[in-house]
């Protein structure tokens, strides 16, 4: 019987006040921990704006949540744990009282002894079913904070939904944008090639009685010799009327192409290769093709055509149409061209 008492006094060795210490400083912690998180929460709550480091963020809080989660639930089980034990525990005391107590009625026995036994069994019940209601009691708040933690990875996990889907709006968004550019560019290239297909028509019927102005693809090539004296960049009579036409197709033009349409009238000054003497006005080639390009824009101008819409450039003798040293050859590389395009 002695050695009996023994063995339940060692089941029933009270270790239990270490644990609540140890279970106590580990709510403690949690309690910090949710604290920091709340603080990073609400940080967190005015810094999102669908950038990638915000969801990095997040997804790290997330992981952070999910092992706290997970220490909270292993110190749940360790709690229930216990509790089961000390349940067990209580039940065998339970059958040891009730067998001691049929002893004592049966009259088996020291009643003395008994009396007593039964008496230390009652103690020990009540001290365990205090620790049972204690490990209860825990065993609710922690269920209460796991519910708590979830409730926080939802709120943050529905934070990163909402944050992926604005992410994913802002780049639907941009593709959208970028169609409707691409498409207003190939609109505005479809009506600048109308236009331009308008002018070449125009001009080819104002030009068309002359053999010495041709088209060369979207350009229109007139011969030097019909503008200029040879070796001058002035422009002679036949020149000026020449240009008068151009003029009037220009400005009849302007009017119908819309404004925000960005288009120029490029004039290009070409020389043949024979080289200048450089005791005239002009000492190279370079200085021809430009004075020349540039006297047609002034003129255009004087006749109204506006400033902004003409472009001058020479070329010398770098850009032939034509190949040899021949009379015809040289003939056809002096020449002023005329090309519609973009700004």
């Amino acid at each position: 019987m002695a050695l009996g008492r023994n063995r339940r006094r060692e089941r029933t060795v009270d270790y239990w006040p270490g644990f609540v210490d140890a279970l106590s400083t580990l709510l403690l912690a949690i309690m910090f921990l949710l604290t920091v998180f709340v603080l990073a929460q609400f940080i967190l709550s005015r810094e999102i704006s669908g950038k990638d480091e915000v969801l990095n963020r997040l997804n790290s809080q997330i992981a952070e949540l999910t092992n706290l989660l997970a220490l909270e639930k292993s110190g749940k089980q360790d709690l229930e744990d216990t509790l089961a034990a000390l349940q067990s525990s209580l039940s065998i005391s339970e059958s040891e009282r009730s067998r001691l107590q049929q002893l004592l009625d049966s009259g088996t026995g020291s009643a003395d002894a008994a009396n007593a036994k039964v008496g230390r069994l009652n103690e020990e019940l009540v001290a365990e079913k205090q620790v049972s209601a204690r490990a209860a009691s825990q065993i609710e708040l922690l269920n209460q904070q796991i519910a708590a933690l979830r409730a926080q990875i939802a709120a943050v996990e529905e934070a990163l939904q909402a944050s992926e889907a604005k992410d994913q709006s802002s780049q639907a968004k941009i593709a959208d944008l970028g169609r409707r550019l691409n498409v207003a560019l190939a609109q505005r290239v479809q009506e600048l090639n109308r236009y331009r297909s308008d002018f070449f028509g125009r001009l080819r019927e104002i030009l068309s009685d002359r053999e010495n102005i041709r088209i060369v693809g979207d350009r229109f090539v007139f011969q030097s010799e019909v503008l200029f004296p040879v070796g001058g960049a002035e422009l002679d009579a036949a020149g000026q009327a020449e240009m008068d036409k151009l003029a009037a197709a220009l400005l009849e033009l302007a009017q119908e192409i819309p404004a925000e349409i960005s288009w120029v009238l490029r004039v290009d000054g070409h020389t043949d290769a024979s080289p200048l003497t450089g005791t005239g006005r002009y000492r190279d080639n370079w200085e021809l093709s430009s004075a020349r390009a540039t006297s047609v824009v002034k003129y255009l101008i004087s006749k109204g055509v506006p400033a902004n819409r003409l472009v001058a450039a020479g070329f010398g003798e770098f850009q032939p149409i034509a190949e040899g040293d021949t009379p015809d050859v040289l003939s056809q590389n002096r020449r002023i061209e005329l090309k519609l395009t973009e700004r």
